[in-house]
């Protein structure tokens, strides 16, 4: 039976840009959310989503837990299935990869397999995680929406979902997951100025100096705090939106690939081959193709 999902109530002044599966039991759609308050609700299915592009601070409140935090690409935010949500509102626009898993994550068979306690499966109320491996999967499934449909998608899916399940299960229940505990951070303004930085310098040669100057920290310490904040170390933020940026101008077909090294801040097409193929596995040309099929 297919998932009993809810996008268009929880979100419905978003626009949808793409989706969905052919899995029943894992629903992905790509959104551009805009800033405001939407509409929470009480979910039947889990929800996790996944921040690609923008910038907000995210207020939700669920089951009585209010929260917090900056919306960042590479950050994810899990609303469990039965979460009764009261306040879910956004200061800017974010665009969104939406994930929808049934509330039993796992059939119970498999979970015995593994020696998993059915009991202890229920998932956590968390935001702002900067989990790499939830956006390599999300980043998996999102190129599955983009390009042409292949007979193998489906299998493709519901390997995709089991990993999935399996990750927020070991990693994200009520039992294991904690909130961060306060320490020495980033605030958010800071990082909102040193983020606005890379955005409108993308083409421009970007340093460590240069992202440190802008949070009024040593490069030391602000390396450390960038790491904290959104997961990754300030080289590997940028490249990423870089690669991003010209996912997009690929799929655009509008510039030459020399122009969209140049533009994304490669400096030749050498170099952002060699970059785009360790980040996506496929040439700037191959990735072209495929959004154009």
């Amino acid at each position: 039976m297919a998932l009993e999902t809810h996008g268009d109530r929880k979100y419905p002044s978003s626009e949808l840009l793409g989706g969905a599966t052919e899995c029943d039991a894992l629903r992905v759609e790509h959104r551009q959310v805009p800033g405001g308050a939407h509409d929470p609700l009480t979910s039947k299915c889990t929800e996790l989503v996944l921040i690609l592009s923008g910038q907000a601070t995210v207020r939700r409140t669920g089951d009585g837990q209010k929260q917090e935090g900056l919306a960042l690409p590479g950050t994810s935010w899990l609303v469990p299935a039965g979460t009764h949500e009261t306040q879910l509102e956004l200061d800017g626009p974010l665009e969104c990869l939406h994930l929808y898993l049934p509330a039993t994550l796992l059939e119970y068979s498999a979970l015995a397999d593994h020696d998993v306690d059915p009991d202890r499966t229920q998932l956590a109320y968390a935001g702002g995680l900067a989990d790499p491996v939830l956006a390599h999967i999300g980043s998996a499934l999102h190129d599955l929406l983009r390009r042409g449909s292949k007979p193998c998608d489906r299998i493709f899916a519901d390997g995709m979902r089991t990993a999935l399940a399996a990750h927020l299960i070991g990693s994200y229940t009520v039992d294991r997951w904690q909130p961060p505990a306060r320490a020495a951070s980033l605030d958010a303004r800071r990082l909102k100025r040193v983020l606005d930085f890379i955005e409108s310098h993308l083409a421009s040669d970007i340093s460590l100096d240069d992202l440190a100057a802008e949070a009024c920290l040593s490069p030391f310490h602000f390396s450390r705090l960038f790491r904290e904040a959104t997961g990754l170390s300030p080289c590997r933020y940028v490249t990423d939106r870089r690669i991003q940026a010209a996912q997009k101008m690929l799929a655009l077909n509008q510039s030459s690939l020399v122009q969209v090294a140049l533009d994304t801040g490669f400096g030749s097409q050498g170099n952002f081959t060699r970059a785009f193929r360790k980040a996506t596995g496929l040439t700037p040309g191959q990735y072209r193709e495929l959004c154009l099929r």
